[in-house]
């Protein structure tokens, strides 16, 4: 990449300059997001010692019990990010993006174009939508060089990112299909399972979903680069960089078994019945009944088992350390539960916190806690059961709470690095690059969650 044109005073004391010292502050003191699961286990087991009544074997032990607590759920959450992103490099998503690469023709359109798809991806499923985001910018960024247009690519991947602001409100959130899911810790605290009908497809979180895109769409428009300012143009056309490379030769009689679309059909039309049989006999949405969604579309449109196994090695990377961190998380639980660590915390809230501003609380802690623990599923996990139990002792719709701590870890994911790491390497770019424009997502979509949910708090107090 290369910069052009001479720099705006006004871009770089507004963005760069204002965004430099957090930058620093990010790349030079922000570990891992493991490293950050260890801490925080170290954290919660100091805490139960100081302010409960349990010994180091009771906390031990409580963490010990509690590390296989989220199996199930790690199974969930790993296949709907290798599932989004091999959906995301199949040939006819690809294909698509092509097309769409095409569409804009000014850079303001660029910019808010592929905002929108990003968003739009997002809502279907997380893992499309942080890849889709990466590949939409390579492609409108060759495209517009192809046609002698300039573009600020570190922008237009700040766009692709700034869609995954609005993932938790849509169909693979975790936070609402956890609650919704039978069996699930939410559901065995709560007594019964919540659904999505009052969560992701509530009228408020709809509303909420549609302000957010307007409102950061137009915010971007604003602080885009005009004519005259500095840009980096995307050097060379670098869209097939990241194409998954097939070993689909075909030898043998198993071979050509391997290189046949038929199997694969068969199985996503099966997926695709029983997906039609659950909704008819009056089935909901849960973690499981969207994961087979996304594996039908998967079978349906692969070439071949062949291009399946290769776009499945290349997804797995994404899952491994996501992995390792939800025994962690679980342990975490285990902990909070065992010595009654989980009811302090409550208290707090409850002692702070109104029917009406409780949103607000919940959504600016699940903000901080974010930064702790960027995994939306492990945060939820670590944090929704708090949450409920202080709205339950506030009178508080437990939908509320749910949505609020799905909002807060989506929110403060526009300057927590962990989840731009799969875009940034796509794109080839740090997070420096982008987080002066990501900085402007957090604001305009804070505000947006912000007053939903006190709009909410205060007419659907129970």
């Amino acid at each position: 990449m290369a910069p052009s044109g001479p720099p705006s005073k006004q871009q770089t004391s507004a963005v760069s300059a204002a965004m430099r010292p957090i930058n620093s502050v990010v790349e030079r003191f922000l570990p891992s997001a493991l490293v950050f699961a260890v801490v925080l286990s170290l954290v919660v087991a100091l805490a139960a010692l100081v302010f409960t009544d349990a010994g180091p074997v009771d906390v031990l032990t409580g963490w010990g019990d509690g590390l296989a607590g989220l199996l199930a759920f790690m199974t969930q959450m790993a296949l709907i990010l290798l599932l989004g992103h091999a959906l995301a490099h199949t040939g006819p998503v690809r294909k698509l993006l092509a097309r769409l690469g095409g569409i804009p023709r000014s850079p303001l359109q660029a910019y808010v174009f592929v905002f929108v798809v990003a968003a739009a991806a997002s809502l279907i499923t997380w893992g499309l939508g942080l890849v889709v985001g990466g590949l939409l910018a390579k492609e409108v960024a060759a495209q517009a060089r192809e046609r002698g247009m300039a573009l600020h690519f570190p922008m237009l991947v700040a766009a692709g990112f700034s869609g995954f602001v609005v993932w938790h409100m849509g169909y693979s959130g975790s936070g609402p299909l956890t609650a919704a899911t039978e069996g699930s810790f939410i559901a065995e605290q709560l007594g019964r399972t919540i659904p999505i009908t009052e969560t992701t497809f509530s009228w408020w979180n709809i509303t909420a979903a549609i302000a957010t895109i307007i409102l950061v769409a137009a915010a971007l428009a604003l602080v885009s680069p005009r004519a005259g300012d500095q840009i980096t143009e995307l050097e060379v056309d670098a869209r097939r960089s990241d194409d998954v490379k097939l070993d689909d030769e075909v030898v043998t009689p198993a071979d050509r078994i391997d290189a046949s679309r038929i199997l694969t059909t068969l199985v996503g039309v099966a997926l695709v019945a029983y997906l039609v049989v659950h909704y008819v006999q009056g089935g909901t949405a849960t973690l499981d009944i969207v994961n087979w969604t996304f594996l039908a579309l998967l079978f349906l449109l692969v070439r071949s088992p062949f291009e399946l196994i290769a776009l499945t090695k290349n997804a797995a990377s994404n899952v491994g350390e996501i992995l390792l961190q939800f025994p962690l998380y679980a342990g975490i639980m285990g902990i909070m539960t065992t010595t009654g660590l989980i009811n302090l915390v409550s208290d707090a809230i409850v002692s702070i916190a109104s029917p009406t501003t409780f949103g607000l609380f919940a959504l600016l802690s699940a903000g901080l806690v974010n930064f702790f623990v960027p995994s939306g599923g492990g945060q939820f996990a670590v944090q929704a059961p708090i949450m409920l139990d202080a709205a339950e002792r506030l009178g508080v719709d437990p939908a509320i709470a749910i949505m609020a701590v799905s909002y807060g870890d989506q929110w403060t994911n526009m300057i927590q690095p962990f989840w731009a790491l799969p875009l940034l390497a796509i794109a080839g770019l740090k997070m420096r690059d982008i987080l002066g424009y990501t900085m402007v997502t957090l604001i305009v979509s804070g505000a947006v969650f912000a007053t939903i949910l006190l709009i909410v708090g205060a007419g659907l107090v129970s």
